[in-house]
């Protein structure tokens, strides 16, 4: 984008309906699992395909492992997909590292919290571009949170390559960072807990391919 402020339009299709289809747990998955470390609540770094990831191949898009990553290819234009574990958490940090491999700068992408349902949950995303928002979708409805744009921020690496993406979940606080760097800090109180989650979508050009790594869930 040329312009410093970009609008974001998610539009949610029946691809992301079929891609965001993991069990939803009703138990608090809290405890922390044997040979992880104190803080740690969950940890994935994709080189298990049975580690309980939606597996979906489809016209429109592809949400996969492939060689150790965890893979989420959009083929249809302005158009968001996503993907689940089956967990589900209250407070939490979650971080991955996201490599873009394919497709326009003009994307999203990121991590996703508080999971209800594919019309309830809030996203984290950044754009190979540069740009960062955080938002939510409520009873099927798209809001951005603080803002109604998209801001571009240095501390996000453009072009082919790989952003360790940040989001803090505790309490109200919704905390998005890039890198090391804090993008925004903004209050919501929709959702209190559920499920986390990855987010990859297109604007004008289909076709972003992005990779995920590394995925870990901490306690604050």
């Amino acid at each position: 984008m040329n312009n410093n402020i970009r609008l974001v339009t998610l539009l949610v299709t029946l691809l992301a309906a079929s891609l965001a289809c993991s069990v939803f747990s009703d138990g608090l998955q809290e405890e922390q699992p044997a040979g992880l470390a104190p803080d740690v609540l969950f940890r994935d770094d994709f080189s298990d395909p049975s580690s309980g990831w939606d597996q979906v191949e489809a016209s429109e898009g592809i949400t996969n492992y492939v060689g150790g990553y965890y893979r989420m290819y959009v083929n249809s234009k302005e158009t968001d997909i996503w993907a689940n574990p089956g967990l589900h958490f209250t407070d939490a940090v979650i971080e991955v590292e996201a490599t873009k491999v394919g497709g326009s700068d003009d994307n999203d992408f990121g991590v996703i919290c508080r999971y209800q349902d594919i019309n309830n949950f809030y996203f984290f995303i950044i754009s190979s571009d540069g740009y960062y928002a955080v938002g939510k979708i409520e009873n099927g409805e798209q809001t951005l949170i603080g803002t109604d744009q998209m801001y571009p921020d240095d501390a996000i690496k453009q072009g082919n390559t790989t952003n360790r993406i940040k989001a803090d979940c505790v309490g109200s606080h919704l905390v998005l960072h890039a890198n090391g760097t804090k993008l925004t800090d903004v209050q919501d109180s929709a959702f209190s807990s559920g499920d986390v989650g990855l987010i990859a979508g297109t604007f004008a050009e289909a076709g972003t391919d992005i990779y995920f790594d590394n995925f870990v869930v901490k306690k604050p």
